[in-house]
């Protein structure tokens, strides 16, 4: 359960001295789930449907690309790089952006999923990609993408271009801002549909997500557990450290008073399986549940993985029948494509 200290209605965060580029229509809608809710026991399952941003097929990363391209826009850039795996939904995203606002872009992509199927290689994300106008680096999964994107931000640079390179998921301090505003976003939603929310489920890729909300909340004056992230990059120990340490910095950004402490960031990897972009079975029944029971889509790399997680934890009954879940919905929609074979 959300504990309150000074934290009272209207929820807001002060981010006005971070630059921040507009690309969200609005507030994205929390909606039940109800059909979902009787299959989990009577867990009373909401989802935040942050895959409803329109802005290159939507998805969570957007929140973090309107301060890292704020930044990167109040810094004079013309060209914007960054890196992931040759399915990256944030890559994909970092290009719309940059397409909408005339910025030139560079994908530095690594085959760090063991797949070499033209579905996966050619479909889904890394189509968009190049329908977005972005020049991609294709790497092998063992390269140092950001290591070659530095380097190719200095090739550029010595052309006269200016560059701004962003790291892993969009998730430096920066981009976790984002995040931090969902999180007063996400209070002011609940205030105003009378609901108090006992868990927030989402997935912890490069920490982003979870480390931006865990900060907002601090920020906010409340509680930083109430969020429980299933890795679906790394191990525990590691994603717990990696977050922790995001959290703490992006906190500092906002309120250099407040602390989070170690506990307060939760990790589970029971959801990870043989590792990051590897489908399970947990994942195949959760997306063809969402989908059948509530006419929703999940993502076979993120979201699968974690609403699998929280479709067994309230099963098994580590939540209450009448308990109030909300499920963070990310989007990355288009990976599906490339995941055709895994279902």
């Amino acid at each position: 359960m959300i504990t309150e200290t000074n934290a009272t209605p209207p929820y807001r965060l002060d981010l006005s001295k971070h630059a921040r580029q507009p690309l969200l229509e609005g507030p994205t809608p929390i909606q039940p789930l109800p059909r979902l809710s009787r299959e989990c026991g009577g867990v009373n399952l909401y989802v935040k449907r942050e895959d409803l941003n329109g802005l290159g097929g939507g998805g969570n990363k957007l929140r973090k690309l309107e301060f890292l391209v704020g930044e990167a826009l109040a810094m004079g850039a013309d060209t914007i790089i960054t890196v992931g795996a040759r399915q990256s939904n944030h890559a994909r995203l970092t290009a719309a952006a940059a397409a909408r606002l005339g910025l030139q872009c560079e994908l530095v992509l690594t085959r760090a999923v063991p797949r070499e199927d033209s579905e996966y290689l050619e479909n889904g994300n890394i189509l968009l990609d190049d329908l977005l106008g972005a020049r991609v680096h294709d790497l092998p999964g063992t390269a140092n993408a950001l290591a070659f994107a530095e380097a190719r931000a200095d090739e550029l640079r010595s052309q006269g271009r200016k560059v701004y390179v962003c790291p892993l998921g969009g998730s430096s301090p920066v981009g976790c801002l984002g995040y931090a505003a969902c999180a007063a976003e996400i209070m002011t939603q609940a205030h105003a549909q009378g609901i108090r929310f006992s868990r927030i489920v989402v997935p912890n890729g490069s920490g982003g997500m979870h480390a931006g909300l865990a900060a907002g909340f601090a920020a906010l004056g409340l509680d930083p557990a109430i969020v429980l992230a299933y890795t679906v990059y790394s191990k525990a120990g590691q994603a717990h450290a990696t977050t922790l340490d995001k959290a703490r910095d992006t906190l500092a950004l906002i309120d250099p008073a407040r602390r989070i402490a170690d506990h307060a960031i939760a990790i589970d990897e029971t959801q990870l399986g043989e590792g990051y972009g590897i489908p399970t079975d947990a994942m195949r029944e959760a997306v063809r549940l969402m989908a059948s029971k509530e006419g929703l889509l999940l993502d076979p790399v993120y979201s699968g993985k974690a609403f699998a997680g929280l479709v067994q934890a309230a099963r098994s009954g580590q939540h209450a029948p009448g308990e109030n879940v909300l499920f963070i919905m990310s989007g990355g929609l288009p990976g599906l494509f490339a995941y055709r074979s895994a279902f």
